[in-house]
C-alpha cells in the first residue's frame, strides 16, 4: 500500500469514540518496501491539493521519512520538494503491518500491501 492511499483512509467503525481521531490511521509494526516508480511532476503538483498535508507529515514521521513541514509556495519549481514527495507517497509501500484508529483503537491489517478495511457486522 502506497502512502498516497493511506492518506485517504479513515476509520468507519460505528461506535468510534472520537470522529476527529479517525484520521489519519496510525501505523503499527509495519514492514516497508521501496519500489522505484517513474516520477511525474505534473501528477505530484495536481495531487497536492488533495493530500491532507498534516496527516501525511504525521504518517511519514512515524515511518522515519523526512518531508518538509510545509508545501513551498511554488512546488512545481522545487525539485528537492517534488523528489521527497514522490519518494514518500509513490515509492514507499507498506507491505505488512497494521493501521490503528486513534479514536477506537480498531486495527486494520495490511497483508501483501493490501489494507483490509472490512468491518465485522457489529462494527458497521
Amino acid at each position: 500500500m502506497r502512502l498516497i492511499t493511506h492518506n485517504m483512509l479513515k476509520c468507519h467503525v460505528k461506535n468510534c469514540t472520537d470522529p476527529n481521531q479517525q484520521f489519519p490511521l496510525r501505523f503499527k509494526e509495519v514492514q516497508l518496501e521501496q519500489i522505484e516508480a517513474e516520477r511525474n511532476d505534473e501528477f505530484l503538483v495536481r495531487m497536492l491539493p488533495r493530500l491532507d498535508w498534516p496527516a501525511l507529515l504525521t504518517s511519514t514521521k512515524e515511518l522515519g521519512i523526512a518531508l518538509p513541514e510545509s508545501v513551498p509556495a511554488s512546488p512545481e519549481n522545487d525539485d528537492e520538494f517534488l523528489q521527497a514527495l514522490h519518494t514518500a507517497i509513490l515509492e514507499t509501500h507498506v507491505k505488512e503491518g497494521n493501521m490503528v484508529c486513534n479514536g477506537c483503537s480498531h486495527e486494520y491489517k495490511i497483508t501483501n500491501g493490501i489494507p483490509n478495511m472490512l468491518l465485522a457486522e457489529h462494527e458497521i
